[in-house]
């Protein structure tokens, strides 16, 4: 079995007509749902030049040590040089196994957390696509069949990609941004419409997070495309999927092995290319990725007032990339100080009664855990490849 939960997502369901009466002939199966229209302003969640999801406020507060705080204000490029492409995770509450092209409250606010930040350093571009659902995820992780389409989110977002390239791109630098499911999809973009293409020289760089990347281990490429090993290289892979230290994958786990013969599962940190041990630049946030608060709510450092949307905790998380009985992920320990006024722990786990689900990992933080050295990442990529284009 396939260790990418979303691989098994795509698989369709054959449903069987039973007691059907003779004299009521079966109706002819439904054709395939109509491709959409992406020179509709409403089939994005993000585009430049407007208010939407993606103008959501990234103001933190910071907390330090000894518990003082001071605002860190965010303010957007809207002039920045390259573009960014995103593809959101695993968010929608649609029931049906595929989402509608109506954007829900958990489509829009994962946006706040993932991509809105990277306003910084690029211009942002989110299709709305019919993706697999919440639901759907449910039914495979109670060991049902999906009723969700993978072909469809996928023909969904290469639809979006192309409209993209020929009507809003004109020859500027990209960056691919993906989770989870939206990683998953984001691989076979690569695969299928980017690498070996024309295209794939304005590829700034590809961020695959919380999905398993498999790479061939003795060259560290995905087809083609190399990981990214040094500030400002150009045209390669940021990817891992994150775990605490001390809360390994175990043989259940989704994240972190490939069913790849031969190849393994990619692990870059961001916050040291190179590899080795290093601090996470963190924005955390008491709202989840599906836009719901936290239960219960995190108090982030006694006497510390947050009315911010997201906090960061210098020095209290780092990361580091392992290989462990097989599997290969971004270690996330975090430093806690009797001494200290702030939280002694992080939220991101998949809860399920109460109780943390291990084989899933920090899958609800990946982004949030390294958002900021990403940032900084791309800001570097960018400027390289500005000068590279000259």
């Amino acid at each position: 079995m396939s260790r990418q939960p979303w691989a098994a997502l795509g698989l369709i369901v054959a449903l069987g007509l039973g007691g059907v009466a003779c004299s009521q002939p079966a109706p002819a199966p439904a054709g395939p749902p109509p491709p959409n229209d992406y020179a509709r302003d409403d089939a994005w969640l993000c585009r430049p030049g407007r208010q939407d999801a993606c103008a959501a406020d990234q103001t933190a507060t910071v907390i330090a040590a000894d518990g003082g705080t001071t605002i860190e204000p965010f303010k957007p490029d809207p002039k920045a040089p390259i573009d960014c492409f995103y593809v959101y995770p695993t968010v929608s509450s649609d029931p049906g196994g595929n989402s509608d092209m109506v954007p829900d409250l958990p489509e829009k606010a994962v946006v706040a957390h993932q991509l809105a930040r990277f306003g910084q350093v690029c211009r942002l571009y989110a299709p709305v696509y019919r993706q697999v659902t919440i639901a759907a995820l449910r039914k495979v992780m109670m060991g049902q069949a999906s009723p969700g389409d993978g072909d469809l989110a996928y023909g969904d977002v290469r639809d979006a990609w192309k409209h993209y390239l020929a009507h809003d791109n004109h020859g500027r630098g990209v960056v691919l941004i993906g989770h989870s499911q939206g990683s998953r999809i984001l691989l076979d973009l690569i695969a299928r419409e980017i690498d070996g293409k024309p295209v794939q020289k304005q590829l700034v760089s590809a961020l695959i997070l919380g999905m398993n990347t498999p790479v061939d281990p003795a060259t560290g490429r995905y087809g083609s495309l190399p990981l990214c090993r040094q500030a400002g290289q150009t045209g390669c892979v940021i990817s891992y999927v994150s775990f605490r230290a001390d809360s390994p994958p175990s043989d259940k786990s989704f994240f972190g092995k490939v069913a790849e013969p031969g190849k393994t599962a990619a692990c870059v940190n961001p916050a040291a290319l190179a590899g080795g041990p290093a601090t996470l630049h963190s924005y955390f946030s008491d709202r989840t990725i599906m836009g719901s608060a936290m239960r219960p709510a995190t108090t982030w450092a006694k006497g510390a007032e947050v009315t911010t949307p997201f906090v960061e905790l210098p020095g209290l998380v780092s990361g580091e990339c392992v290989s462990h009985d097989g599997f290969d992920y971004l270690a996330i320990t975090v430093h806690p100080d009797p001494a200290d006024p702030r939280t002694d722990d992080i939220p991101g786990d998949l809860l399920a009664m109460g109780m943390r689900v291990k084989d899933w990992g920090l899958h609800l933080v990946d982004v949030n855990l390294t958002i900021g050295d990403l940032v900084e990442v791309v800001a570097a990529q960018s400027k390289a490849y500005g000068a590279k284009a000259k």
